[in-house]
């Protein structure tokens, strides 16, 4: 990305600190719109992307790996749109997917184990308050595990300790959180996820996890994927922790998401990952961006619903 936005007359680094300040407290639609014509455009430009009109599966795929004051930013939704968020953009032209470093690319790819049987983990409203879309969140998903046969073990309020989600995370291939989840700006391995009793798995616990089978998680929490803008080159956030334990394919959030719409896209993205019975989790990326693309389509949301989600891995 540094290399291509040098050639075309920028530089990243300086570009990435107008849109932290300049474009601060601008609506979103102005923001994104920016960049768009300033990031994202030129790079499709460059790489011969054209807009289609097809479902993810068919659509290319980019990954970005943003880096100094681009951390953070949501280049996996820049485009031009209405007030009501109607337009073009992005989500019209690639399936977009986020890494934050070369290492961490190879690591995702590594040789998988055939021999591991895939199983989900699932983690509800473990503090047992101010979550109640985590049930109906659930019966979407139990409805396609039973469809599709799969193992799943379950952990709800009192049950999710720290100690029993990460023996679970040890014993599983898969993992769903619906939680809290809670970002620290000034110190990003102290992020968290929220457990039983309001117990924290942090940012630093998850990393020093070693957990080879892994393939997939879910964090249905808020500020599960936010960089930290104010130290360039920090991606680190409970979605790259995730891919340093193990997991190969991530869905994580940048900000606060709506515990209303939480169930619409968890149901169409476990709906397309166990499509045919047969779980797979390199469709999440594109389970993911067709979901969003759903959600888009639903009347009253706005880009606050919708702009938070991301996909991280392969």
């Amino acid at each position: 990305m540094k290399a291509f936005g040098e050639r075309k007359g920028f530089k990243v680094n300086s570009l990435g600190k107008q849109l932290t300040t300049s474009v601060e407290g601008l609506p979103a639609v102005f923001f994104l719109a920016y960049l768009w014509c300033a990031v994202v455009k030129p790079v499709l430009d460059g790489l011969g992307i054209q807009r289609v009109r097809k479902a993810a599966a068919d659509m290319p795929r980019i990954w970005w790996c943003p880096s100094g004051r681009l951390i953070g930013l949501p280049i996996h939704a820049a485009g031009l749109y209405t007030d009501d968020g109607q337009g073009q953009g992005i989500l019209d032209y690639v399936v977009s997917s986020y890494f934050p470093s070369a290492s961490a690319l190879a690591y995702a790819t590594r040789p998988e184990h055939p021999s591991k049987e895939v199983s989900l983990l699932t983690i509800a409203n473990p503090t047992g308050a101010g979550l109640p879309g985590t049930e109906l969140e659930l019966e979407k998903i139990e409805k396609h595990t039973l469809a599709a046969t799969l193992p799943a073990q379950e952990l709800t309020r009192g049950e999710a300790s720290v100690e029993a989600v990460k023996k679970g995370m040890e014993n599983t291939s898969w993992a769903h959180f619906a939680c809290h989840g809670v970002a620290n700006p000034d110190k990003p391995w102290e992020s968290a996820l929220i457990l039983a009793n309001h117990a924290r798995l942090t940012l630093r616990e998850i990393s020093d996890m070693s957990l080879p089978h892994a393939e997939f998680a879910y964090l249905s929490a808020c500020q599960t994927a936010k960089g930290v803008v104010e130290a360039p080159d920090q991606s680190a956030h409970l979605s790259t922790g995730m891919l340093v334990c193990g997991y190969r394919s991530v869905i994580g959030t940048m900000w606060k998401i709506s515990d209303e719409y939480a169930p619409f896209v968890a149901d169409r993205v476990y709906a397309k990952m166990l499509e045919g019975g047969r779980p797979d989790y390199k469709r999440a990326a594109c389970a993911l961006h067709d979901a969003v693309q759903a959600l888009r389509k639903e009347p009253g949301v706005s880009f606050r619903t919708w702009l938070p989600f991301i996909h991280v891995g392969v």
